[in-house]
């Protein structure tokens, strides 16, 4: 009978897993939220709030900040860079700046006794492709309202019942799950002790490095800032490479149409600034990086993470290497106290 019970526990579980999987996004960044939350919760209660008035607060100011940020990227997007894009056209003609970078193309290339007419054609032609698809990119980010709705709506409920509920959750989970209570509790504190710093480490990052960038962009003469320090931002979540995707491109354009001065210190300023400063001064105060990790672990779990979950295993995936060394530390500490017993 004990063993049915086990069967039927974990049928249960995968069913409730398999159920959660299509919105799981909305869940574990609602999660994840909640925990980053949970202090300014925490306080609202010492002031004497109520428990659901506090939660509801800090669940409702937190989705309207995120929604507000959300639909200003998506209308910048959708506006400024579909004006750029359509723009390319006028900047293929004599004198424009994409002309120019085909015969800046074309005179460097002859330099290095290369033939630059296939790669001067090619590059008009995509150009003039992307300019025509500008409808059809408004269109496709506009196809994402729903999706972007409904993960928003779970991030709400998951994000206001972990700081309603956690302590009850904490308590049926260490009922519940087959080890002490202590393991059980060290590894939840785990839990929300490291989702709450890698949100906060991946996030603020990345909008401070957008912001960072829209600043040079602009300083430098660089067309539509705010796009491409938007697009900087997103970039920031890619692993290893990061923004180097969008600012190491424009600096380049800028120096071979001419404006040398201004793409040389657009790229010192990003590599300093962009770069270093935010990867290697920013990032690690706010992520809070556990220096018990591996190196090689810490690349697993970013590059594994995106490939597994997309662009949220850049948060999900540092989470759950952080949780599975806990506990095969926690394991191999069992076993060892055993074998010394014996």
């Amino acid at each position: 009978q004990a063993r049915a019970l086990d069967v039927l526990a974990l049928v249960a579980l995968a069913a409730l897993i398999r159920l959660a999987f299509p919105v799981g996004v909305g869940l574990v960044l609602g999660a994840l939220l909640g925990f980053t939350l949970q202090p300014l919760y925490e306080r609202l209660r010492a002031r004497g709030w109520g428990a659901g008035t506090a939660a509801l607060s800090c669940t409702l100011g937190a989705m309207a900040i995120v929604s507000s940020g959300a639909l200003g990227l998506g209308a910048l997007f959708v506006t400024r860079g579909v004006a750029l894009l359509g723009s390319l056209p006028t900047q293929l003609a004599p004198g424009g700046a994409v002309n120019e970078l085909a015969k800046s193309l074309e005179r460097y290339s002859a330099r290095l006794h290369v033939d630059s007419s296939a790669l001067s054609s090619r590059l008009e032609q995509e150009a003039l492709s992307l300019g025509s698809r500008a409808a059809q990119l408004a269109g496709a980010v506009a196809g994402t309202a729903f999706s972007g709705l409904l993960t928003v709506f779970f991030m709400t409920l998951t994000a206001y019942s972990v700081m309603r509920h956690w302590t009850h959750l904490v308590r049926r989970l260490e009922l519940t799950l087959p080890l002490e209570l202590r393991h059980t509790h060290a590894l939840l504190n785990q839990f929300r002790r490291v989702g709450r710093e890698v949100l906060l480490g991946t996030l603020v990052t990345g909008i401070l490095q957008g912001l960072l960038a829209s600043l040079g962009y602009w300083v430098t003469g660089v067309p539509q800032p705010g796009v491409f320090g938007a697009l900087t931002a997103v970039a920031s979540l890619v692993p290893a490479v990061g923004t180097l995707l969008v600012w190491i491109p424009l600096g380049v354009y800028r120096i071979v149409t001419g404006h040398v001065a201004a793409g040389l210190i657009s790229l010192i300023y990003s590599a300093l600034v962009v770069g270093v400063a935010t990867d290697y001064f920013i990032r690690p105060r706010l992520l809070g990086a556990d220096k018990n990790v591996p190196v090689l672990l810490t690349f697993v779990s970013l590059f594994g993470g995106v490939e597994v979950f997309g662009l949220v295993g850049l948060v999900l995936g540092p989470v759950i290497v952080t949780l599975s060394i806990a506990i095969l530390r926690t394991y191999q500490a069992e076993v060892s106290a055993l074998r010394k017993a014996a």
